[in-house]
């Protein structure tokens, strides 16, 4: 997840947005963890808005990957 200059979050599955990063690995616990205990806000020194947060909770299987890890293929 990253909050980019303009102060938007998003997540950021190349890990390659300009912007404050928080990384989390992709087991469906680290991402319910991070979302109940408000590790991301934390790192990222902002709240997460309400949909990233649900976003975390469905876990990292909901997501699309897009260029294989880190961006790469």
């Amino acid at each position: 997840m990253v909050r980019t200059p303009d102060k938007q979050m998003t997540i950021d599955e190349t890990g390659r947005l300009a912007g404050r990063g928080a990384y989390l690995c992709r087991d469906a616990g680290c991402w319910t963890l991070a979302a109940e205990r408000g590790a991301l806000g934390r790192a990222l020194a902002a709240s997460v808005p309400q949909e990233l947060r649900e976003a975390l909770l469905a876990g990292p299987d909901m997501m699309t990957t897009q260029g294989g890890a880190r961006g790469q293929e």
